[in-house]
């Protein structure tokens, strides 16, 4: 094999790489704890409602922010909350009710996803989750957050809003 070939063949997998790792880091797997934490320190989220939470986001997008879910209609699920394409966000441009672009429910920033999922939550309920009906709506069937992540000794300290 020449050197030119070579070096042609290093710099199109040294782009590959920064392509791949580029998608990588705008999506976050979260774990129990570390998602329990950051919305009850960085975003005020009540204590109380936390295991409703954490519970419907495990089942709705595997503590993935990056999840997308394409539906029967023809609409999509975006994010760690899976916020609906078709009333809260719309896709390619902002809209819906939440007046967010879809897109950018998908990605390591959540706090669009969160004030979303406030607006749904206040209008709807835990109940416009699938994921919460079938599998949280019995408080047995909540995570006990308190003993695994000790969610009693967590304090809100940056954002004034509290969800």
């Amino acid at each position: 094999m020449s050197s030119v070939l070579k070096m042609r063949l290093l710099v199109l997998l040294g782009l590959l790489c920064l392509i791949l790792c580029g998608v990588q880091v705008e999506s976050k797997k979260y774990m129990r704890c570390e998602l329990t934490r950051v919305m009850v320190e960085n975003y005020r989220f009540q204590k109380t409602l936390m295991s409703n939470w954490i519970c419907l986001v495990e089942h709705e997008s595997n503590l993935d922010t990056n999840k997308v879910t394409r539906n029967d209609n023809n609409s999509k699920n975006y994010g760690l909350f899976q916020i609906n394409s078709k009333d809260y966000c719309t896709e390619g441009r902002k809209g819906g009710l939440c007046n967010m672009k879809c897109e950018d429910l998908s990605n390591d920033d959540i706090s669009d996803d969160i004030a979303c999922a406030k607006t749904i939550q206040q209008r709807e309920g835990f109940k416009y989750w699938k994921g919460w009906s079938r599998y949280c709506r019995n408080t047995q069937n909540l995570p006990n957050l308190d003993v695994t992540c000790k969610l009693s000794q967590l304090s809100p300290f940056r954002s004034p809003n509290s969800y």
